[in-house]
Order: C-alpha cells, then sequence, then structure tokens
C-alpha cells in the first residue's frame, strides 16, 4: 500500500510515489510553493522534470546522479521557470514547451509541443494536453499507465481542487479554461485519475467532477 498523499511542505522532503513502471516524486519549492515533479521510467531509469520552478540545489538533489533527459515547462509564467537555465545547462536536458507560451521562458524550448502530441520517458509515454485560458499555452501531461497503475495528469495551474486556474476575471478567458478542461479532462480521463497540480495538495477527476457546474456558474 502505497503512503503517497502528495502533501508537500516548502523546505520539507518530497513525496514519492511507486508505480508499475513509473515513480513519481513531488517537491515544493519557493516562496510561491511550486510543484515540480521528477518521474522517472522504473525499466530504464530515464527522468523527466515538470516545471523546474525554483531552488537548483534542491532540484538538483531531487534529480541525483540518474541524469535528467527532458524538461517540460507546463505554461509561461516566471514562478514555474525560475530555476529551468540552472537545470539544463546541469544536465543538458531537452526543454518542451507550447509554442504560444515559449517567448515567456528564459531558455529557448528546443521541442514544442501542440495538443495531442506525446513526450516519453524512458518505456513510459505522456499525452500532451493543451489547456487555453491560464496562459494562451498552458498544457496539461497525462500518463496512462495501465491497470495496475492507474492515470496521472500533470495540470500546471489549469486545474485544482476546487477549481480552474486564475483567468483574472476575464470572462473570455475563463469559458476558454473552463471549456478545454471540461472537454479534454474531465470529457477523456476516468475518475480515479490522480491530478497533480502546480501549487497545493493533489486531487482526483472524479473529486472534483460534481463541482464542474458550480465553477461554471460563478465564473472562476
Amino acid at each position: 500500500m502505497s503512503s503517497y498523499t502528495g502533501d508537500v511542505e516548502v523546505g520539507g522532503a518530497p513525496d514519492v510515489r511507486e508505480l508499475p513502471g513509473m515513480t513519481i516524486t513531488k517537491l515544493a519549492v519557493s516562496e510561491m510553493a511550486n510543484n515540480a515533479y521528477l518521474l522517472r521510467c522504473t525499466a530504464t531509469g530515464e527522468q523527466l522534470l515538470v516545471d523546474a520552478a525554483a531552488d537548483p540545489d534542491a532540484l538538483a538533489a531531487l534529480i541525483g546522479d540518474g541524469g535528467l533527459r527532458t524538461v517540460v515547462t507546463t505554461h509561461g509564467h516566471w514562478d514555474h521557470h525560475r530555476a529551468l537555465p540552472d537545470v539544463v545547462s546541469a544536465t543538458g536536458a531537452v526543454t518542451v514547451a507550447h509554442p504560444a507560451d515559449a517567448a515567456d521562458l528564459p531558455v529557448p524550448v528546443q521541442r514544442p509541443v501542440e495538443h495531442g502530441d506525446t513526450v516519453t520517458v524512458g518505456e513510459q509515454t505522456l499525452e500532451v494536453v493543451h489547456l487555453r485560458g491560464h496562459t494562451p499555452g498552458s498544457i496539461a501531461l497525462v500518463w496512462r499507465g495501465g491497470p495496475e497503475a492507474g492515470t496521472h495528469v500533470f495540470t500546471g495551474d489549469s486545474l485544482f481542487p476546487g477549481g480552474v486556474g486564475n483567468t483574472w476575471d476575464d470572462a473570455e478567458r475563463f469559458a476558454s479554461l473552463i471549456d478545454d478542461v471540461e472537454q479534454r479532462l474531465f470529457g477523456t480521463l476516468p475518475d480515479e485519475a490522480w491530478v497533480y497540480p502546480g501549487h497545493g495538495k493533489d486531487t482526483t477527476i472524479g473529486a472534483e467532477r460534481p463541482s464542474l457546474p458550480e465553477w461554471r456558474a460563478r465564473g472562476w
């Protein structure tokens, strides 16, 4: 039985989830309490980092001696990529992001990805889901690990426990985000799919699904 909860604190220890095919390690960094996720293929040892948010020393300790093949940035906001230059310089990892947010990153995006593209970490495949609204190029990553491992989605700042990401009272941006989240996440993922957000605690698709009408009605 896994002891993983996803409850991590800045300055505290990471939380590790051992799954068939993949190990997911969650670490909180920075005054914004950003979540960084290290994914490691258990068959090959290859590693991928979701959001090099801050504190390159802590991220280097997280990565360890196993090397890092890829860094995916979920969106262009500054608090999610402050450590990206240091991490890329130290590891030579390939940078991945959506082209609509690429200009906001502090290093060139070597591999631009669009909705429906895939990113691999060893033998495991992650599906890119474009979620327009929090930023133009926000993406989520979906790993469908099969019957034993389950489904896991890394949502950046587009979906949290209790609602979608901030759209700053912009009705058009909110409509875009809630539509994409409803259609592209809730419309395709099972209730047991585990949600790993860009800040704070984890949740599941099933825990949040009943609240979709409320979120849409309140407009945030």
